[in-house]
């Protein structure tokens, strides 16, 4: 006797930053633009930005960020952040056999809009959207609300809930100390351990943003999960843009000095990022390696995302389960 899938009665959007369509100045110039331009991640006035945007900024970074985009693109499958999102979604689809799962980007393709308004086409009317963010930010998973925001007036008769965070849930706290011990276990202990996050400004912090109160939470909660005490974790912050002063302390001045301080070898991850990308490839496993080295250390250990490991995927079907059942 055959036997059929079940009918999805929940929608599932997996949704993630975004990335270029190719390692090429022109795809990198449309990303970029798309992404500068929304007012939750560059809050310049429109009249000023979009000048310096589209005549000095764009022309000259697209350029430099295609050439560091080829340094890691994974061929037909595209870009990490892309290719790792597909596979995360298709696993947890297989850990959600009820519930109908897509990936979407917020910026570029497939578009969270796109995601959430299928879902309602195949007639589905209660779709959770999972932002790939673990702490909440005003530049990030803010700006995913605003588009469910704007489809909740389109689409009056869908119930869409954004999960805001999950920055201390003890399955992602346990998901990401199991890979640190698995890289321990394989490698050795390093000298210390390195946690960085992508920075924002502090002038967001400052005003009420809770992105950094979460990033330390949540590094509480992972130096609970590994049981070592919080003080033998540095948490820095990455990927700075512009001139003013961002979180601090900045992850590749920390790496420069721990090596001129006498670290050997350091254990970097990255847990505020779901899957490996342009960040984490490019900036931290290759520029800030290479710095380390520069400054006199020898061994800079990058520990991979959790990506579409079988605990992240488990840890996420539980945190879009709750978010359903709450909803």
């Amino acid at each position: 006797m055959s036997t059929s899938s079940p009918v999805a009665t929940r929608g599932l959007v997996i949704a993630n930053l975004g990335t270029p369509t190719a390692p090429t100045a022109e795809a990198v110039h449309a990303y970029l633009r798309e992404f500068l331009t929304d007012k939750r991640v560059v809050q310049i006035p429109h009249l000023l930005w979009k000048p310096l945007l589209d005549w000095v900024i764009l022309p000259r970074r697209s350029p430099v960020v295609a050439e560091k985009y080829a340094e890691i693109w994974m061929g037909d499958e595209g870009s990490p952040l892309l290719a790792y999102t597909l596979r995360l979604a298709r696993a947890m689809q297989a850990a959600l056999p009820s519930w109908r799962v897509l990936p979407a980007m917020r910026y570029g393709q497939p578009a969270l809009a796109d995601a959430i308004t299928q879902l309602h086409r195949e007639g589905i009317r209660d779709i959770t959207v999972l932002p790939l963010y673990p702490q909440y930010s005003t530049t990030t998973t803010a700006s995913m609300e605003d588009v469910v925001a704007t489809l909740r007036a389109r689409l009056p008769d869908a119930r869409i809930h954004v999960v805001r965070d999950y920055h201390v849930d003890p399955r992602w706290a346990e998901a990401i100390a199991a890979s640190i011990r698995a890289h321990w276990a394989t490698h050795g202990r390093g000298d210390r351990l390195l946690l960085s996050f992508h920075g924002i400004p502090e002038r967001l912090v400052n005003g009420g943003d809770p992105y950094a109160t979460q990033c330390e939470a949540g590094t509480q909660a992972i130096a609970e999960a590994l049981g070592i005490p919080r003080e033998d974790i540095l948490l820095t912050y990455q990927s700075r843009f512009g001139r003013e002063r961002w979180l601090q302390p900045y992850t590749l001045q920390t790496v420069e000095q721990l090596a001129h301080d006498g670290v050997h070898r350091l254990d970097v991850a990255c847990p505020g990022f779901a899957v490996d990308c342009l960040e984490t490839l490019e900036e931290i496993a290759m520029q800030n390696a290479d710095a380390f080295r520069a400054a006199g250390g020898a061994e800079f250990r990058y520990i991979a995302c959790l990506n579409d490991a079988p605990s992240h995927v488990a840890a996420l079907a539980g945190i879009a389960r709750d978010a359903g059942a709450a909803a």
